[in-house]
């Protein structure tokens, strides 16, 4: 029988820390996927108050999964060094919370030079990628790529140069992203399976271009669950405009929240039943 570990970013739940513990406990989640407390992202929490909320999550029993940073989601032509300054913050953060895993992206990038220069893009964005591997060696802190719509990374074929170049950064699977970057979910999954190391559980419906709870869109959520079998799934809602949300993605490249749910609460609680209405379908045998 296939068993997942289930994780939310449940700072789409509530924003302060005691919302957010509640939240995963009502739904019988111990995992998280830190991304931001009171508004305030992740890299932005004091040395103190980091140690507060590891100890406040530790009597909760929940886990810290990983760290949702915002590494690489910087242009790819900015200040690297300052940049580094912040993954190092993060790689520390994942040291108090106990996180084995830290989310990472692969840069905003031009898409005219990306199609003018593709291999002289890599070559940039390698660089700056292979700065977090060499800051990170040693920490024992495994970092994930996460594919986004604008980033080099935003399509299977990118980030599979992302990932032979660099075996030691694991996938961040996440279908909706694929959806938003014009990509087909199931194909994208195909070609990088041997890479993905957790999924992020987020779907979309091409017709709206809605964020929608898994399985009640194109992103074929229950087929590549039966076929990754393993692992940990990140709740990703996305299905209720929450504070901070402005600040995860590019002007310009937000996702489309509709206004189905009355409440956080309820937008929450609606994405951890989508998730587990997909579920039984990973137990379906392979033909």
């Amino acid at each position: 029988m296939t068993e997942f570990k289930i994780a939310a970013f449940a700072d789409e739940a509530a924003a302060g820390l005691d919302g957010q513990i509640n939240a995963l406990r009502r739904n019988g989640i111990e995992l998280i996927e830190l991304r931001s407390l009171d508004g305030f992202n992740v890299v932005d929490l004091g040395f103190r108050k980091a140690l507060n909320a590891a100890a406040k999550l530790q009597k909760a029993g929940i886990g810290v999964w990983s760290i949702g940073s915002p590494i690489g989601k910087t242009g790819i032509d900015g200040d690297l060094g300052a940049h580094l300054e912040v993954f190092k913050r993060c790689l520390d953060l994942a040291d108090i919370f106990g996180a084995k895993h830290l989310r990472l992206f692969s840069f905003y990038v031009d898409p005219a030079e990306k199609q003018r220069d593709r291999g002289g893009l890599f070559k940039k964005v390698a660089a700056g990628l292979g700065e977090f591997v060499r800051v990170s060696d040693g920490r024992g802190v495994v970092l994930c790529h996460e594919n986004e719509k604008g980033i080099f990374g935003e399509r299977p074929e990118d980030c599979l140069l992302i990932h032979r170049e660099f075996p030691e950064i694991k996938a961040v699977f996440d279908p909706a992203n694929y959806l938003q970057a014009g990509e087909a979910a199931l194909p994208a999954f195909e070609m990088l399976e041997e890479y993905v190391e957790y999924l992020h559980i987020k779907d979309l419906d091409l017709k709206t271009g809605e964020v929608v709870p898994a399985g009640r869109g194109d992103g074929d959520i229950p087929e590549i669950l039966r076929r990754f079998k393993r692992g940990t799934l990140t709740i990703e809602p996305h299905l209720k405009v929450f504070k901070g949300l402005e600040k995860l993605e590019r002007e310009g490249g937000r996702s489309a929240v509709g206004n189905a749910y009355g409440s956080r609460k309820a937008a929450f609680d609606a994405a951890v039943e989508g998730l587990a209405a997909c579920l039984p379908a990973a137990q379906t045998p392979d033909p």
